[in-house]
């Protein structure tokens, strides 16, 4: 008999205001990277890329631009935009609304941190970020 496991929650269950919601550690997830993003309306996004990994984001809520290598698209609730590792891209909040992203990343399984900003002089513009 195989044991089956689940777990269950909400973005608001992981956290308050802006920034990450770590919803692999959350929910015990192994096989994938995953997080929620909450942006403030305007918030300008963070230029980077990964080693690796793809990433996949899923708007749930709110206006998103996407600048992936040089080429824009703005997405609204139920968009998906998938961008290959080492593709330069950034997500901005392009409306009056919060934005809430989800976004899952791997690479035949490999859920380790990979990402780099574009700009290491965005590091402390993004590591403000959700400090309220």
């Amino acid at each position: 008999m195989s044991l089956v496991q689940s777990s269950f929650s909400s973005i608001g269950e992981l956290g308050d205001g802006y920034g990450f919601r770590k919803v692999r550690q959350a929910m015990g997830i192994e096989a994938f990277g995953v997080n929620a993003l909450v942006f403030p309306p305007g918030q300008e996004g963070f230029p980077h890329y990964h080693d690796t990994q793809d990433e996949l984001y899923f708007v749930h809520a709110g206006t998103a631009r996407f600048v992936v290598d040089g080429t824009e698209r703005v997405l609204g609730p139920g968009g998906l935009c998938h961008v290959g590792s080492t593709t330069p891209r950034s997500v901005s909040n392009a409306g009056e609304d919060d934005l809430v992203l989800l976004v899952v990343g791997a690479s035949g399984g490999y859920v380790d941190r990979d990402g780099h900003l574009v700009d290491p002089a965005d590091g402390e513009r993004r590591a403000a970020l959700g400090k309220n």
